[in-house]
């Protein structure tokens, strides 16, 4: 019995319209065309037990066919430990079974993976087991959405920061210096740096997960502004080394005053007895403190000013409080530079018995902020020393020098 055409169109439909999709699975390309596309999972959740853990799965599809899958998971190597290890296994599919060997590039562990891989409306499900060295992990990943390169490349992106070549100091620090250095250069350099007097930064040390897919590691370190310059130029030439430049540091560019450098000067060196004892009798001033002492860090090429003032909190008792703050001083660009840039860092406040006889001694209550002896005028302070060294201090809404 023959049908009419339209009732066989009608039913070609319907059975199609019986299967359920799967989602994710790719559209079939245009006619003629072979162009393979790559796409991403990367939202894998918690695939190695409760050790954290970065990782995504990345597909290449053509001709409306997975062709090849490949898992890549960067994980820290202990719940409580930074050190991070990796692994990339390329996954052979067999239906929706998904299986694969290989081994981490740090700890040389061997790894086996076996994964269900489930398209469903809602997403991508990979479910199974991997197994690194001897320690087996259960998988169940749910929901996983598909990204495509440019969206994945874009989420991967990472920032390092560094400007070679900053026009001035006004959004880098001075004394902040970052390195980026291929990996299999990172401890020697690191070595070599102990004869350069400069402060690392611990974190920075530890290789991080964007370090074991680039190959390049960003090491941060802090040194002597006067010297920042000179490092620059040799940290260039280290083998191994990508960049190096000037990066944020610890000072806040509101908190900081704009002067004139040839009064702090002796020919190109900063005069520092100098410079310290204007900015601590200034400090001392707006205190209504003593100055005590003033301290260089030839590292970090930082200034300690303490003065002292009696507590106000109980007068009978002529307590002491010992002020300290800190101030980093900087040209105001890289190379040569008529005028200087102070930081002024947040003031510490310390109590003491400095009274004859035996003393009371006290706990450090740092959640206890409203006592009069705890406060000071921040703001006042860099008002303060802009007017008594005679410079300008930074409008934060035009980002640029008060006139």
């Amino acid at each position: 019995m023959r049908f009419p055409l339209a009732f066989c169109s009608v039913a070609a439909i319907g059975f199609a319209a019986s299967f359920p999709v799967l989602a994710q699975t790719a559209k079939p390309p245009a006619k003629g065309s072979s162009t393979a596309e790559t796409r991403y999972f990367s939202n894998l959740g918690d695939i190695l037990g409760d050790l954290p853990v970065d990782a995504f799965i990345k597909e290449t599809v053509q001709d409306g066919k997975i062709v090849s899958t490949t898992l890549d998971a960067c994980y820290s190597v202990a719940l409580t430990s930074d050190r991070k290890d990796r692994f990339v296994v390329e996954l052979k599919s067999d239906g929706q079974k998904l299986t694969g060997s290989g081994e981490t590039t740090e700890n040389k562990f061997a790894v086996i993976v076996n994964l269900t891989r489930k398209g469903l409306k809602n997403g991508v499900t990979f479910d199974g087991k991997i197994t690194i060295g001897d320690r087996p992990s259960l998988v169940s990943s749910t929901d996983n959405s598909e990204s495509d390169e440019k969206e994945f490349q874009a989420s991967q992106a990472t920032d390092d920061n560094l400007t070679e070549k900053p026009a001035d100091f006004t959004e880098v620090s001075p004394q902040s210096l970052a390195i980026k250095v291929k990996r299999e250069n990172f401890v020697d350099l690191i070595k070599s740096l102990r004869a350069d007097n400069v402060q690392l930064s611990l974190d920075s040390l530890a290789t991080d997960c964007a370090a074991l897919r680039t190959g390049a590691q960003l090491v941060r370190v802090t040194v002597d502004p006067a010297r920042a310059g000179a490092l620059v130029d040799k940290l260039k030439s280290s083998p191994g080394v990508i960049d190096a430049g000037w990066t944020t540091g610890d000072y806040d560019i509101e908190r900081s005053i704009l002067v004139p450098a040839a009064e702090w000067r002796d020919g190109d060196k900063l005069n520092r007895d100098k410079l310290a004892g204007a900015i601590s009798n200034s400090l001392a001033k707006a205190l209504s403190a003593q100055p005590v002492s003033t301290k260089w860090n030839d590292t970090t090429g930082e200034l300690t000013v303490s003065v002292k003032r009696p507590n106000t909190a109980v007068p009978a008792l002529n307590l002491t409080d010992t002020l300290e703050v800190s101030a980093m001083i900087g040209p105001e660009k890289p190379g040569a530079s008529d005028r200087l840039i102070v930081w002024l860092g947040t003031t510490s406040i310390t109590t003491s018995d400095e009274t004859q006889g035996p003393h009371l001694t006290f706990s450090d209550d740092s959640s206890n902020d409203e006592g009069e002896s705890a406060f000071t005028d921040d703001d006042g302070l860099v008002r303060a020393l802009t007017a008594d060294l005679k410079g300008k201090q930074w409008d934060a809404e035009r980002a640029k020098w008060k006139q």
